[in-house]
């Protein structure tokens, strides 16, 4: 590679930095050259977080999380009510990472840590979805849109698979699950390994 072609490349980067928001926006479709507004991104991202949760065997309790509007984004979220156990978090993560990679993710970052472990990815057209374990083994899932179309978002109609916490706070897990749950070290055969 030439300097001068290095120095394009990096110019590219730097103007692709700063115009972000501009850029997601023509790189979200539908396909078609039409723009995604952001009811249509809340229904996307509603769509990879059903894909993901499912993933999940044996399945884990959810509820949905605030979903949270910017001028042109917004982030949904979903709150596993199952508990995690220390021993069974990097089982999770495996899991959620395999079915990333074979649906197209591109994972951009893990934290390793063992008792707040996390997994970070992104789509090619600028979708970023996060599985993050926080206190008491609970688990968070988020998809955080491209800058789109302004539009109004309403709720998600996707039913949680438990209680829906709607006129409260989301409490700390309160599920136990067999596998998920369990303190027992991992078996090789478990359903959460390759």
């Amino acid at each position: 590679m030439t300097k001068g072609t290095a120095w394009v490349l990096g110019l590219l980067a730097v103007c692709m930095t700063l115009l972000g928001c501009s850029a997601s926006r023509d790189s979200v479709g539908d396909g078609d050259g039409k723009g995604m507004d952001m009811q249509q991104a809340a229904d996307r991202a509603d769509r990879m977080l059903d894909g993901t949760i499912g993933a999940i065997k044996p399945p884990v309790q959810w509820t949905h999380g605030p979903t949270t509007t910017g001028s042109c984004d917004l982030s949904r979220r979903r709150t596993v009510m199952t508990q995690i156990s220390p021993n069974r978090r990097g089982a999770l993560l495996g899991v959620i990472d395999r079915f990333w990679r074979k649906t197209g993710y591109e994972i951009t970052s893990v934290n390793s840590d063992a008792e707040f472990p996390g997994i970070y990815a992104r789509t090619v057209d600028g979708f970023q979805i996060s599985l993050s374990i926080g206190g008491e083994g609970q688990a968070f899932f988020e998809v955080a849109t491209p800058c789109v179309d302004a539009s109004a978002v309403a709720e998600s109609t996707v039913p949680p698979n438990g209680p829906a916490y709607t006129s409260g706070p989301i409490p700390r897990p309160n599920v136990q699950d067999d596998f998920w749950s369990s303190s027992e070290p991992l078996a090789s055969s478990s359903p959460a390994t390759p």
